[in-house]
């Protein structure tokens, strides 16, 4: 059975014509028969082998993917990429191309076998620290709504002409992004919006691609497990503008980062700002409502477009004029797009409303890191009328110097603060909210609560008229890792549940 991931009628390569056209190949053995060898896919797992497929055998942190190469054959595989420590050890009944750095190729490669299908799209890619999600998916769901027939891939999931599809991680690897790239050329799609995070870049998931338009949001203190430091986070974002990844820039000039980013690129910019910077466009008129904004769009050659976004804050308003910038220097139309934002829906776990009759307002946002959370906050302070109450945790295995710093910010701007569990993982629970508590010295009321589920009770019970809960760090996420374990667990179906229980 086809994966979703891979286009239904698969384009037939010649390896050896692959070989020639990639470059820094070698094929060293063809069939056994020397008849030329036939390429239809690219696969990296040796279980997600498909009749046809290039199986790359790549060298890992424990195992070489060559110690999988006979049960990847066996799945069908046609023949095997390698680096030259595989090849000493790869069966030696099927073609063999080897490489040195295999993996540096992989991008370009799989963009060949699947007949570069990100050349027959608008390709919009987005970074940042936050509002990655929300950009572009209000980008796809209004082009959808304008009757442009759009994907999205990122955090939330990927979704093809609306219809979703799942995959494992916020950008697939290489091979499975072009897989899914020739399936939705093949499905109709005219333009796809994706996030692009720092891990991909450095990880070379998005090799292959030349972005018509690279989104530049902002840069916060985030992923500090993977990168040495800050400055190392900002190259890596900073990666994706460049003449190998991207034909133009949009970059943000509300945030330092983006400012200097604009000065270093090499790639030609435009520029935007949601908070009266000169730029090239321009969110003026501004309304900040309870379920969303209202503004005018101003951009290049004089060009005024209505704009509305379906989820409230100021932070959204400047990703709302994202999209629309976006949509529009891809050649999509800013007036369409911004219509259609404005006539469709809110995006997953982003500040997203549940509603089970309640007088008072509940939120379930993933904001999980600083800025993120800040934003949040400073979205819902100025529309609630009575108590902002917030429930916050931190994740386990990830940059522990972020845990006081949101427990300041939290407690800060909330009015109580409610500190809970998030994903623990591997990290002992108490631990993680100590951390988060040492840094909770604003004015709000504090209360500890570790278990997930109690917490929200306890914030949902002391709600009243006029109140807002913020449930924060999850949104979208629909289960809850502690000591390496799995368990279900949806924010916004236990907030519903409590409700229904408190009614």
């Amino acid at each position: 059975m086809t994966s979703p991931l891979r286009p239904r009628h698969p384009r037939r390569t010649s390896l050896s014509d692959l070989v020639a056209e990639v470059g820094d190949l070698d094929l060293v053995r063809t069939g056994e028969r020397g008849e030329e060898t036939v390429v239809t896919g690219v696969s990296l797992s040796s279980q997600r082998v498909e009749p046809g497929d290039l199986y790359a055998a790549l060298p890992g942190a424990r195992v070489h993917g060559i110690e999988y190469a006979a049960a990847a054959v066996e799945a069908g595989a046609a023949a095997v990429l390698t680096d030259p420590a595989g090849a000493e050890r790869a069966p030696g009944d099927v073609p063999l191309v080897v490489a040195e750095d295999p993996r540096a190729l992989l991008g370009r490669l799989a963009a060949r076998v699947y007949g570069d299908p990100a050349t027959r799209m608008r390709m919009i890619g987005v970074t940042g620290t936050q509002g990655k999600t929300t950009t572009t998916r209000l980008a796809e769901g209004g082009l959808e709504t304008a009757g442009v027939p759009a994907a999205v891939i990122g955090t939330v999931g990927t979704r093809v002409r609306g219809a979703d599809v799942r995959t494992t991680l916020t950008t697939p690897e290489a091979p499975d992004l072009h897989g899914l790239f020739a399936t939705m050329v093949e499905q109709g799609v005219e333009a796809c919006a994706m996030e692009v995070s720092s891990h991909a870049l450095v990880m070379g998931r998005v090799d292959g691609i030349v972005f018509d338009v690279a989104v530049f949001l902002n840069l916060g203190r985030d992923h500090l497990d993977f990168h040495a430091d800050v400055e190392d986070y900002y190259r890596a974002k900073a990666s994706l503008f460049t003449p190998e990844r991207a034909r133009l820039a949009l970059v943000n000039v509300d945030d330092e980062h983006g400012r200097r980013l604009a000065a270093e690129t090499t790639v030609p910019v435009r520029t935007f700002s949601a908070a009266g910077a000169e730029a090239d466009w321009r969110a003026v008129d501004v309304e900040l409502h309870p379920h969303g904004s209202r503004f005018r769009v101003l951009g290049p050659d004089g060009l005024v477009v209505e704009a509305a976004c379906p989820i409230p804050g100021a932070f959204n308003v400047a990703n709302t004029l994202a999209a629309v910038a976006a949509c529009a220097e891809a050649g999509l139309g800013a007036e369409r797009v911004a219509a259609g934002i404005a006539g469709g829906g809110g995006v997953p776990g982003r500040l997203e409303r549940v509603e089970a009759g309640q007088d008072f307002v509940v939120v379930v946002d993933y904001a999980h890191k600083p800025d993120a959370v800040e934003a949040a906050v400073a979205a819902l302070r100025p529309v609630t009328e009575g108590r902002l109450i917030v429930v916050l945790g931190a994740g386990g295995d990830r940059d522990p110097g972020k845990r006081p710093i949101m427990g300041e910010i939290a407690s800060r701007l909330a009015d109580v603060l409610v500190v809970t569990d998030d994903n623990p993982r591997t990290e002992d629970p108490a631990a993680i909210r100590a951390a988060v508590l040492a840094g909770a010295t604003g004015g709000a009321e504090v209360v500890e609560v570790g278990d997930r589920r109690a917490a929200i009770r306890e914030a949902l019970g002391r709600a009243g008229s006029g109140d807002v809960v913020l449930v924060a760090g999850k949104g979208h996420e629909t289960g809850q890792e502690v000591a390496g374990v799995v368990h279900p667990f949806d924010d916004r179906e236990v907030v519903r549940e409590e409700l229904e229980v408190r009614a």
